[in-house]
């Protein structure tokens, strides 16, 4: 193959570059929080780098889409990672290049496989940028390359970029570590398409993937036995990640719920994408549409979206779910929300009642409980399952702190206990490959009622 050089000066040189910088933010809580610093560092491959282990691994051996490095190249394309991320991973699998066998590589499992995506201007800028890198180490372009870039140019608008929505592909890598873990696939991944927003400046927050979507669903499946066969209810379910993660693991009942009717119709799409059909059930008590929806991949999971207001929800109503777990992803920004938010979490969380011959014949052992308790209190999973009452798990960014300290003053009131769990109940890295997400950024909290 000959070497081309120069292509891309026959096109616009006008490129977008989005620069994220951030320092470090001294956190100071209220007692039951844990002071701590944020710190914005890349949690997979380093841009412009190529990781030595994953270099040595590229010399020796030819790229396998199963086996990193070529499973992290592949998944941080279906999950349309940022294309300088892309790049520097070809580099890796590369040995410091992005050569033709890494080309050929990316042609054949990424490019290929954009229909997967459906999302052609991702796919343009990232050919743009793969072509450039190529040419600017006096590399020889594969011309499926060129003339898959000519195509894009010619038959994309300009102002479709960044716009509508795209099937991203979240892919969860378990290691050699998570194998014992009764969820783990045979083949090592759990892959998750959601049909997301790519705009979050439209206004379309609730079709996003949120950073502490990803934490939660991390934690979940690093942690099944927590909420396999249990009741689990979910506010703020956005595009229905978490609901997904807690089928797969097994809950016996998942409820979803968001405020957002478009939120709600693209969460329903999103589980039908992952094969858990849906009926409609209109409950004749409410005149609230839901969706009773049971899964079709193997899990037990009853699955019901709700379509709930936070300012709107009668405690009739959320009372008769009695859930055994409540979470949350990012739910803590808005404080016009907060009252409402906290009244929900209050109601969900509330201990169930027991009749007055039960609680005084089972008296004693309540209190063996309750030393138990006291014991425990240090051990978040052994507290919670010794008091044996609701909990909730609600994992957010702080970006305003005191938009969360009106979130603490708030649940004091309304005798609900805050316990930050992040450094004690740390979930697995599960997706190594994806350098947009930075999960040293986020706090994991309990939630449990003293009522």
């Amino acid at each position: 193959m000959q070497k081309n050089s120069g292509f891309l000066s026959t096109f616009s040189s006008k490129t977008n570059t989005i620069l994220e910088s951030a320092g470090a933010i001294s956190i100071s809580l209220h007692p039951q929080s844990i002071p701590h610093y944020c710190d914005f560092q890349n949690t997979g491959y380093i841009v412009g780098e190529a990781p030595e282990q994953l270099t040595a691994m590229a010399n020796s051996e030819e790229l396998d889409p199963n086996f990193p490095p070529g499973l992290h190249l592949v998944s941080a394309f279906l999950a349309m990672e940022p294309s300088d991320s892309l790049i520097s991973i070809a580099r890796a699998c590369g040995g410091g290049i992005v050569s033709e066998n890494v080309q050929r590589f990316i042609w054949e499992q990424c490019i290929n496989q954009a229909a997967a995506i459906g999302y052609a201007p991702y796919v343009r800028n990232f050919v743009k940028k793969l072509i450039f890198e190529v040419e600017s180490t006096h590399g020889c372009v594969l011309d499926e390359l060129y003339e898959n870039y000519g195509y894009y140019m010619t038959s994309l608008k300009e102002d479709s970029l960044g716009r509508g929505k795209a099937c991203k592909h979240i892919s969860f890598l378990f290691t050699d570590g998570s194998l014992e873990l009764s969820n783990c696939p045979k083949s090592r991944k759990f892959v998750v398409p959601l049909n997301c927003s790519l705009n979050m400046l439209e206004g379309d927050t609730g079709c996003s993937v949120w950073p502490s979507s990803l934490y939660l669903s991390e934690f979940i499946l690093s942690f099944p036995d927590r909420f396999s066969n249990k009741t689990c209810f979910e506010v703020g379910s956005g595009v229905g990640l978490v609901g997904i993660c807690l089928s797969h693991v097994k809950a016996s009942k998942v409820v979803l719920s968001d405020g957002d009717l478009s939120t709600f119709a693209n969460m329903k799409l999103n589980l039908g994408l992952n094969h858990i059909s849906t009926r409609m059930d209109v409950l004749e008590k409410s005149d609230k549409e839901l969706n009773l929806v049971k899964s079709d991949i193997g899990s037990n999971s009853e699955v019901q979206c709700i379509h709930l207001s936070w300012e709107s929800a009668a405690e009739a109503e959320l009372q008769e779910f009695m859930p055994d777990i409540v979470l949350g992803a990012d739910v803590i920004y808005d404080p016009a929300c907060l009252p409402h938010l906290v009244r929900v979490l209050a109601t969900l969380l509330k201990q169930r009642q027991v009749t007055t011959q039960t609680r005084t014949s089972n008296c004693q052992e309540d209190i063996v409980n309750e030393g138990r308790a006291e014991e425990a209190e240090n051990d978040e999973q052994a507290y919670v399952e010794s008091t044996k009452t609701p909990v909730g798990y609600i994992a957010c960014v702080i970006r305003n702190i005191d938009t969360f300290n009106c979130f603490l003053d708030l649940a004091e009131h309304a005798d609900l206990t805050i316990r930050d769990i992040t450094d004690t109940a740390r979930p697995l890295k599960l997706l190594p490959y994806m350098s947009s997400y930075n999960p040293s950024c986020i706090r994991l909290f309990t939630v449990t009622s003293n009522c």
